[in-house]
């Protein structure tokens, strides 16, 4: 199985580990691939790895539809980034989505914000 997936077994592995074993081994380009939250079971380093390994697939002719709360997946070059919400579908940019917003908001004030979330659980 080695050489379908690229490790001895999926099984074996963690779940991000087993989702970058197949995405490495198995998509092979000329294909519309869609994922529902990809980042659930990747770090940020392996997001990272997600997004060179969808780089590459895309240069091969692939299509993604990518559902995600991620803001490193959404920094994808040249992403068409569309929000759903109650008010319908429009298309926005990276630095209007809420995973950057909210990402950026968090590691500009990290302290101040640790220490009110802290505080409300003492």
């Amino acid at each position: 199985m080695a050489q379908v997936y690229g490790v001895s077994s999926l099984h074996k592995c963690s779940h991000g580990e087993s989702f970058l074993a197949i995405m490495s081994n198995r998509l092979r380009g000329n294909g519309l691939y869609i994922f529902d939250e990809p980042e659930a079971s990747l770090s940020p380093m392996h997001q990272l790895t997600a997004l060179g390994l969808i780089d590459g697939l895309v240069k091969k002719k692939s299509q993604f539809i990518i559902a995600t709360h991620s803001p490193i997946l959404l920094a994808y070059p040249n992403a068409l980034i569309y929000q759903f919400d109650e008010t319908g579908v429009k298309q926005i940019s990276y630095e209007e989505t809420a995973p950057f917003t909210d990402t950026k908001s968090f590691l500009n004030n990290y302290e101040s914000i640790i220490e009110i979330l802290v505080a409300g659980y003492q």
